[in-house]
């Protein structure tokens, strides 16, 4: 059964920074691209990050690029989101996602192993 852990999120000042981590289990972890999504209060399940399988691909939704930072460690099955510079509008539930496959898509259909959300709160 395969399992993802997200922790890291919590309040920052606008400008701030965190990163989050997600510790997946149960699955062969290099075989799969991951993503980071993100929902806010009463909006749909966004797009925020992804990277390949190998590690060598990543993508960003506009609104974070040049902000945030995913990378992993394949050595210990973890995902990272690196989030830099942080605005107000980031406020969201962040979640890691598995995809069901090697492809670096965007869209949440693509990934059917999702951890449970880390809460992020950035105050102006």
């Amino acid at each position: 059964q395969v399992q993802l852990v997200e922790s890291g999120g919590g309040l920052v000042q606008a400008g701030g920074s965190l990163r989050l981590s997600c510790a997946a289990s149960g699955r062969t972890f290099s075989n799969y691209a991951m993503a980071w999504f993100r929902q806010a209060p009463g909006q749909g399940r966004e797009f925020v990050s992804v990277i390949s399988w190998s590690g060598y691909h990543t993508r960003y939704a506009d609104s974070v690029k040049g902000r945030f930072t995913i990378y992993k460690a394949n050595a210990v099955n973890t995902v990272y989101l690196q989030m830099n510079s942080l605005k107000p509008e980031d406020t969201a539930v962040y979640y890691c996602a598995q995809s069901k496959s090697r492809t670096i898509g965007v869209g949440p259909l693509e990934y059917n192993v999702w951890g449970q959300g880390t809460q992020v709160t950035v105050s102006s």
